[in-house]
């Protein structure tokens, strides 16, 4: 079980009741979340202000981290990178994003490869979006 208080308190956040809720959310998903989602699982509030407020608090101090979607939607996943606090993210993964469900899931084990030919170019990101069928879609054949 994961003291929420003490990772709030570890990133630099308040210890709302909100935050403790949102915070249990993400740890409970098993794949990134979109505003409407949230607002749908959350019982404290349904306030959008509110939790816009706190996913930039989050995602300013390190918590989570934007991930791609096929339908242009924000969704937001955990940050399982220690390296990644207020001075910035420092993620070196794939995304995967299933042509059934949608949801999007961070694929930790699968890295990034460095660029380092692309002469007259200077890269500042890169990302690595994979797609496909996901684990639970494929079991309910």
């Amino acid at each position: 079980m994961v003291d929420l208080e003490s990772v709030l308190k570890n990133h630099g956040l308040r210890k709302t009741a909100f935050r403790k809720e949102l915070l249990s959310l993400f740890y409970d998903a098993h794949s990134s979340l979109t505003v409407e989602e949230i607002k749908h699982k959350v019982q404290s509030t349904n306030d959008k202000v509110t939790i816009y407020r706190a996913l930039d608090a989050f995602e300013k101090n390190g918590l989570i981290h934007q991930v791609p979607d096929k339908t242009n939607l924000i969704r937001y996943a955990l940050c399982h990178n220690e390296d990644c606090n207020t001075n910035g993210h420092q993620h070196n993964h794939a995304h995967f994003i299933c042509d059934n469900c949608n949801q999007t899931f961070c694929i930790d084990n699968v890295k990034i490869p460095e660029i380092t030919n692309a002469k007259g170019f200077t890269i500042k990101r890169s990302k690595l979006t994979l797609e496909g069928i996901c684990q639970n879609c494929q079991h309910k054949d």
